[in-house]
């Protein structure tokens, strides 16, 4: 699977994930707590570069790396807060799928060039607003009205741009 297929499919998946990750803070964590943010993390980028690494023909450590950008993303997230606010999750966001390129390119046995970087900054730039435009997913924080389909398509627009600039016109590894 290569290309806007494995882009489509990557991004369905990791919006599945992500929108049980939504379920499982509105229902069992009652108070945000930075492991729970480092945990979500790292799940959520497991999953992101399982996607990646099976694209490239190694899930296993696309899975692990994945796992490590998504905790270094939350930590992120938890330095900048407190000077950037809600603003910090859209700059780890944007950090992350350029490292998330840099992690593909390696994955596929490519040495990271200027291509891409290139992508890595265009999956920043495309994803980022995207994740901008739906980031009200969570407002009114009301988890028991929310509609997890909404949730799932949302996730799924935010994270097809930056599946799109990583794979699409890429062939296998």
């Amino acid at each position: 699977m290569t290309g806007l297929t494995a882009a489509i499919v990557s991004s369905i998946a990791v919006a599945a994930l992500s929108t049980v990750g939504d379920a499982v803070w509105a229902t069992w964590i009652p108070v945000h707590r930075p492991a729970y943010g480092l945990a979500h993390g790292t799940v959520l980028f497991a999953g992101i570069g399982l996607a990646l690494g099976l694209v490239a023909g190694r899930a296993g450590h696309g899975a692990l790396w994945g796992a490590a950008l998504g905790f270094a993303a939350a930590g992120t997230f938890y330095l900048v807060a407190p000077l950037a606010g809600t603003a910090a999750m859209f700059v780890a966001w944007c950090g992350v799928w350029i490292l998330l390129s840099v992690l593909h390119a390696r994955l596929a046995g490519r040495l990271v060039r200027a291509q891409a970087a290139a992508r890595g900054v265009a999956a920043a730039v495309l994803s980022g607003i995207a994740f901008y435009l739906v980031s009200g997913i969570w407002m009114p924080f009301d988890p028991a009205g929310w509609d997890y389909a909404v949730h799932f398509g949302a996730w799924t627009v935010a994270f097809l741009p930056g599946f799109g600039a990583l794979l699409v016109g890429r062939s296998r590894g």
